[in-house]
């Protein structure tokens, strides 16, 4: 029966544009569950569990290619033939851990849930991760049937989460999905989540170039409530108990909030159209976090909550970095390797990345950023992604969230 599911869900596909995908795809998605643990002297990959849900939103077209750098990737071969079917990029709390001051005396495992499309036919999938030098300090690889009786398949759709439609994308097959997820508010504060997903919403597409570009997203809005309000602040010893189980205080910085939950934050995704996450904490400590093509976290219960969202959307969808210095303590940015963050550099001379608005006026060089006053420029003295004040992105983060944008929908 779980054969035939699988079989099922193949040929349900909706007729697709590229005929690369349908050659090597179902209208389906892989699940894939892993475990990144480790210190400072090693790191492991782990398979965790894999699973299947019906529908496929991811992209479509440029399989084969990333849409940044990351630091991490994952990749899917034929192992007949070798060729590349589809790759994909991301940044872990795993990786920004290793450069804490933790992890070089205790090791700690976290859960990583990444999307694939499903596949037709037996590939293999290589999973690597690079350190802040861009060099490889794990490496996964694992060969993945499609009929193999041990991928969890669909549960009852009645088991699946109840959400509601905020935006319908014009083209639904080549668009951005994106799911808000409710974590913090109880199911009597629904309503008023559903307020808080419009504020975001609409605070996004203030912002160019998500407002001139708006038709291309799809946006829902995760009915997930939590027994609790609010959410964990570890440094005041409040713990609550809400979907996700985040928690201020990660990394020992008090206004960083993250869940380190992602089993349970697909579990709840499971059978909705999603591809970003954006969570919605019901709180008025200030914070957030966004990390590259996992989640964005943003508190709401504060007069900042419309630029952290926007900033944390920055992160978890453009893989921009943060253009303030913090503290030049634990560097994540080194002279040696320039950032793969498309609005940061470590290598000022010309030409850098974005020297075609240098020359047309529109960008500069201006020293401080990824968390240190010195060794890293940004392109402008202010910017959505250097503080919560700025009305908007500058050109260079403006321009890498145009491609982004491109390279997902065109």
């Amino acid at each position: 029966m779980k054969q035939l599911l699988t079989i099922f869900f193949c040929l349900a596909a909706l007729p697709l544009r590229a005929q690369s995908f349908t050659s090597h795809f179902c209208d389906s998605t892989l699940r894939l569950d892993y475990i990144f643990a480790g210190d400072t002297s090693s790191q492991h990959i782990f398979v965790d569990e894999l699973s299947m849900t019906p529908r496929w939103y991811g992209r479509r077209q440029r399989l084969a290619q990333l849409p940044l750098l990351g630091n991490g990737d994952i990749t899917v071969t034929d192992p007949a033939t070798g060729d590349t079917l589809y790759r994909h990029s991301f940044s872990t709390l795993f990786q920004e851990w290793l450069s804490t001051d933790e992890a070089k005396h205790t090791a700690r495992a976290f859960e990583n849930v990444f999307l694939m499309p499903y596949p037709k036919h037996p590939v293999t999938v290589t999973v690597a991760l690079r350190n802040s030098h861009n060099r490889l300090m794990a490496k996964l690889r694992h060969d993945v049937s499609p009929d193999d009786i041990l991928i969890r398949r669909p549960a009852s759709p009645a088991t699946t989460t109840p959400y509601v439609t905020l935006q319908q994308a014009a083209d639904t097959t080549r668009c951005i999905h994106i799911a808000y997820v409710a974590e913090g508010y109880t199911e009597a504060q629904l309503p008023q989540y559903l307020d808080d997903c419009r504020t975001a919403m609409e605070s996004l597409f203030e912002h160019e170039p998500f407002r001139s570009l708006r038709d291309r997203f799809h946006i829902v809005a995760l009915l997930s409530a939590s027994a609790d309000t609010d959410v964990s602040q570890p440094g005041r010893n409040l713990w609550r108990n809400t979907a996700l189980g985040s928690h201020f205080n990660t990394f020992y910085s008090e206004r960083y909030l993250t869940t380190l939950h992602l089993k349970r934050l697909h579990d709840l995704l499971a059978g909705t159209p999603y591809e970003h996450i954006i969570i919605l904490a019901n709180t008025e400590h200030y914070g957030g976090g966004g990390i590259y093509n996992s989640y964005n976290l943003s508190y709401t219960r504060g007069s900042r909550f419309r630029p952290v969202v926007v900033h944390e959307f920055g992160h978890s969808f453009g893989g921009l970095g943060d253009e303030y210095p913090y503290g030049n303590d634990d560097p994540m940015y080194f002279a040696d390797t320039e950032p793969w963050e498309p609005n940061l550099t470590t290598h000022p001379q010309h030409p850098v990345k974005w020297q075609s608005l240098i020359d047309a006026g529109q960008a500069s060089l201006v020293e401080g950023g990824g968390y240190l006053s010195h060794g890293v420029w940004r392109a402008q003295e202010d910017c959505r992604m250097r503080t919560n004040e700025y009305p908007s992105f500058c050109p260079v983060c403006q321009q890498a969230l145009h491609r982004l944008i491109d390279f997902y929908t065109r």
